[in-house]
């Protein structure tokens, strides 16, 4: 067996103590060193990852226990890890917090815990000095099976400002790993969903990772954090990295698409088109999602609904992911070709599987912009954030699920389409309150819900199937 990958997660007792600051830059410096680094987030976030994956030139990879279950967080850390020389791995909101009501489930503690990793606490010293080791002792000695191996202070004021806080730190135990000092925040502007993503800021984002890597190089023991990482133990007995074939599907007896397994395509034979939208506009995406398209026999081609007048050639089943179509509505609305293309697709009964963003584009209009028109429905920017996780069943047969499959699946946008569901709906949510959401009608499913395919393999190969024979 090959040694664990080393590893270490960076964590913090709230949001806004700088963890993307410091996991984005500890893997840019990292990675500066030649090691080749495995970047990953806990939680749904789409955002960071694309940070963590200019800082590494790696896929970013979410691990959630919500979406995927515990027993995936480790197969799927080690499936992105392989390969790489170090992983570092980005918590989400506070170290303990996770999904609401549910205990540690979704936390980073947790996570921690399944990959049996060394945390990293981000602390916002700013208004503090010999208070720090209270928190850290706190935290520290909550869960006895989560190892805070040392600390980062941030927005630390002055040398004699440091001088405090490390004698408050000497006898937590817990070492002091590095120190950034106040400065100008790193520019890595936001709005009303978080932070811009990637493929937005072309060069401002690499100045924003290489000013990220500079701080923490600059502030921080990268040796001792490495040596950290390489204490991580061995991951629980028969951990094996997750794999996009058939042999992923977690649930067998009632896989989504245990009606039309799919296989991967013989050798020589040409698979169908898959559309994947992308782009500026679609940002949202698992890294898993193409690769268990692949798997099933799909032949992948990213366009982008911004400059592409028409569907990749041969398209025979189209997914739209999550991202920021109302930033954008005027140019998608501009491009009639393609979303002339787009209904044309949809009327003829291919697969079409969209996610949020995509739910928006094909609606009749975006805060009055024509948009696809492929469903009969309105959409709208209000000032009310819907975030959270959502347990939902399918109601119905589609071409990603039959009736009845359970899956779970995170909400979070600004954005309400009225009506909220068609004829056939697409799930029926569980909570926060019961109802009924997304649309389903010919090859269509669409619907608010980012779920995550891994949790549910047989979703990509009965898509594949209906590609194969719509």
């Amino acid at each position: 067996m090959s040694p664990p990958v080393p590893r270490l997660v960076v964590a913090a007792p709230s949001s806004g103590s700088g963890k993307t600051t410091v996991a984005t830059g500890l893997m840019a410096a990292f990675a500066a060193r030649g090691l080749a680094v495995s970047p990953h987030k806990v939680g749904p976030d789409y955002i960071d990852p694309g940070y963590h994956a200019l800082a590494t030139g790696r896929a970013g990879r979410n691990l959630d226990a919500y979406l995927c279950g515990p027993e995936l967080v480790a197969p799927l850390f080690l499936h992105g890890a392989r390969g790489c020389d170090l992983a570092v791995v980005e918590g989400v909101m506070g170290l303990y917090d996770g999904a609401a009501g549910e205990g540690e489930l979704a936390s980073t503690a947790q996570v921690a815990k399944l990959l049996r990793a060394p945390v990293v606490l981000v602390v916002d010293a700013s208004s503090q000095s010999r208070s720090v080791a209270a928190l850290v002792h706190g935290f520290a000695s909550w869960d006895p099976q989560v190892r805070i191996g040392g600390v980062i202070l941030n927005k630390v004021g002055s040398d004699r400002h440091e001088e405090l806080l490390r004698e408050a730190l000497d006898a937590s135990g817990v070492p002091v790993l590095g120190v950034l000092r106040r400065v100008a925040r790193v520019e890595t502007p936001s709005r009303h969903l978080g932070l811009v993503p990637v493929a937005e800021r072309t060069s401002a984002a690499v100045d924003a990772v290489d000013a990220m890597a500079a701080q923490v190089a600059r502030g921080c023991d990268l040796a001792a954090l490495e040596a950290l990482a390489r204490s991580a133990g061995p991951l629980p007995a028969g951990s094996a990295p997750w794999t996009p074939g058939p042999s992923s599907a977690r649930h067998p007896t009632r896989s989504a698409g245990s009606q039309a397994p799919g296989t991967a395509r013989p050798a020589g034979e040409r698979g169908p088109v898959v559309a994947v939208a992308g782009g500026s506009a679609f940002t949202f995406s698992y890294a898993e999602h193409t690769e268990l398209l692949t798997a099933a026999g799909a032949e992948v081609v990213t366009f982008d609904p911004l400059r592409d007048e028409g569907l990749p050639e041969g398209t025979a089943g189209l997914v739209v992911g999550g991202g920021f179509p109302e930033v954008y509505a005027a140019e998608l609305s501009a491009n009639e070709p393609l979303r002339a293309a787009v209904a044309d697709l949809a009327r003829s009964g291919a697969p079409v599987a969209a996610e949020c963003a995509g739910l928006l584009y094909l609606c009749r209009e975006l805060d009055g912009r024509p948009m696809c028109g492929v469903l009969d429905a309105t959409a709208r920017m209000t000032e009310r954030l819907t975030l959270g996780y959502r347990d939902a069943v399918a109601v119905g047969d589609s071409v990603l699920a039959v009736a009845g499959t359970r899956m779970r699946g995170h909400e979070f946008h600004r954005t309400v389409v009225e009506p909220g569901a068609g004829a056939a709906p697409a799930w029926g949510v569980r909570a926060p309150a019961r109802r009924v959401e997304g649309f389903v009608q010919q090859g269509v499913h669409a619907s608010y819900l980012h779920t995550h395919w891994a949790s549910e393999p047989g979703v990509a190969r009965r898509f594949v199937e209906r590609c194969r024979t719509s």
